[in-house]
């Protein structure tokens, strides 16, 4: 008998989203903007399943896909530029769009348009949002596949893969472990269940290799990161009660490195891991008057709430927002708010007076 079921509690979702996807012939997988390794290891994965099933299937992603995933991807044709005509055209010829990792509109960008058009599957962790995916006349021919529970949105492509009674392709393997990995911190966060490493131990039986997919996504750091790390630890500080702790990255310093969104994984960890922090903060300028904020917490305050006071979203413990302003407006605001939160935990309320210019829903 295996040792992994599906939940009996998204059992009936997963049905339905394995209908959708066998009934589908021309597919669309899209993730958020600025793509990590949830929502490239399950648009392999999805791929894989789709093109073994005889569909055809196309990764349009509404920013390009991130170097350190690109060992992933099965072939240069599986990824469209949404900029080009070649994606517009797939787009307009699909019968169904795959959103992960996500479930709302403004985080699929520019793809949002592409698709507009489409049923819509929605296979998301997240808690819902006010900008919610639909699509398709009728909407009913889409659907969605939403668990806040799941560690991750590779948790839940695995049970639909799962009840299908699909043999997984080294593809799908590679993609879906590597979805879990990164989203449960290497699995060292508290979203790594036993559930989970149950997940894990079946990838791993099926030809998942941990010590080499860990160096394929970790093991392979550009000089300009370092440098980028050496910059922006001056800058880390905490606040008196040692609870909260932030780190800034300037614009200025991100461009004499040549440094790209990229180069900012794992930075915010410096912060989050010092000795009685409970939220770490990282504070990236943009040129543009912009501030991404990524919040984290270590046991019992909700960041998410903290991020959604300044239109922004994600998870419980792990948050983030697109905010305008000066960096020093911006700390100063979240910093406080994250202060009081830390201080009288569940009795925080965010303050709901939102900063000028607030940009929704910048995610994680």
């Amino acid at each position: 008998m295996s040792r992994y079921e599906v939940p009996a509690s998204r059992l009936e979702s997963v049905r339905e989203a394995l209908r959708l996807l066998r009934g589908a012939k021309r597919v669309i997988l899209t993730t958020h903007v600025q793509a990590d390794g949830d929502g490239v290891g399950c648009q392999v994965a999805l791929h894989s399943f789709l093109s073994a099933g005889g569909a055809e299937a196309w990764i349009v992603n509404p920013t390009v896909l991130p170097r350190t995933l690109g060992f992933l991807v099965p072939g240069p044709s599986v990824v469209l530029d949404a900029a080009g005509d070649e994606a517009r055209g797939r787009c307009e010829g699909a019968d169904l769009c795959v959103v992960v990792d996500t479930g709302e509109k403004s985080r699929i960008g520019r793809v949002a348009s592409l698709v507009s058009h489409l049923p819509i599957l929605v296979i998301d962790h997240h808690p819902p949002g006010d900008d919610a995916l639909s699509g398709g006349e009728p909407v009913e021919r889409g659907g969605s596949l939403r668990d806040v529970a799941a560690a991750a949105a590779g948790e839940l492509v695995f049970d639909i893969l799962w009840e299908a009674r699909w043999p997984l392709t080294p593809v799908a393997v590679d993609g879906l472990y590597v979805a879990i990995l990164t989203d449960t911190g290497s699995f060292r966060f508290s979203n790594a269940t036993a559930r989970v490493h149950r997940i894990a131990g079946e990838l791993v039986e099926r030809g998942a290799a941990p010590d080499k997919l860990y160096d394929e996504v970790y093991g392979n750091i550009p000089l300009r990161r370092v440098r980028l790390l050496q910059a922006a630890l001056p800058s880390v500080d905490t606040s008196p009660d040692g609870r909260v702790a932030w780190m800034t990255i300037r614009a200025r310093t991100l461009s004499e490195l040549g440094c790209t969104s990229e180069d900012l994984e794992g930075l915010i960890d410096y912060p989050r891991e010092l000795e009685g922090v409970e939220v770490g903060l990282l504070f990236r300028e943009l040129e543009d008057g912009q501030v991404k904020v990524s919040l984290r917490s270590n046991r019992y305050v909700d960041v998410n709430a903290l991020a959604r006071s300044v239109g922004g979203g994600g998870h419980v413990r792990a948050s983030g927002a697109l905010v305008r302003g000066a960096v020093e407006q911006v700390r100063e605001r979240l910093v406080a708010e994250a202060v009081a939160a830390a201080r009288d935990g569940d009795g925080w309320r965010p303050d709901t007076t939102r900063l000028p210019g607030t940009a929704p829903g910048a995610g994680a």
